[in-house]
């Protein structure tokens, strides 16, 4: 499986009340839907994902929406497998894993950027150096 396009068709944030109290933030990725797409440096069709990624600060303090689609090639096969599962409504297939992480790693990027212009708090916890310097360190 090839990836080779993704794009962004929706981007909502919105800040509805100030942030008080005990704030929970859950976010999701969901698949909307899977089909097959035309691809013009192709003889073969790919497959496009339409996905959904959201981001909720609860109690109704904000949330965050970015929808879009992923283009991949894949052999036929493969591709007929997916498109099999996906008649049920299910993506169970080896390739979930590395279009969720794609997906989410692009998503989480955008998220991260707008969020600090809102100014939520980032869904997702960042790395933080420590100072491990023994305590009798005099430096």
């Amino acid at each position: 499986m090839k990836i080779i396009g993704f794009n962004i068709s929706k981007i909502l944030i919105e800040r509805e009340n100030p942030i008080k109290g005990k704030l929970e933030i859950k976010s999701g990725l969901d698949i909307a839907d899977i089909k097959k797409e035309e691809v013009p440096i192709s003889e073969k069709p790919g497959l496009k994902f339409d996905f959904s990624y959201k981001v909720d600060y609860n109690p109704n303090i904000a949330k965050l929406e970015i929808k879009g689609s992923l283009i991949t090639l894949d052999d036929d096969n493969e591709s007929k497998e997916i498109l099999e599962a996906w008649k049920k409504k299910k993506y169970e297939h080896k390739s979930k894993v590395p279009i969720f992480n794609f997906i989410m790693s692009k998503c989480n990027i955008k998220a991260i950027q707008l969020e600090d212009e809102m100014g939520l708090p980032i869904h997702i916890p960042l790395p933080k150096l420590r100072n491990n310097k023994p305590a009798s360190y005099t430096g």
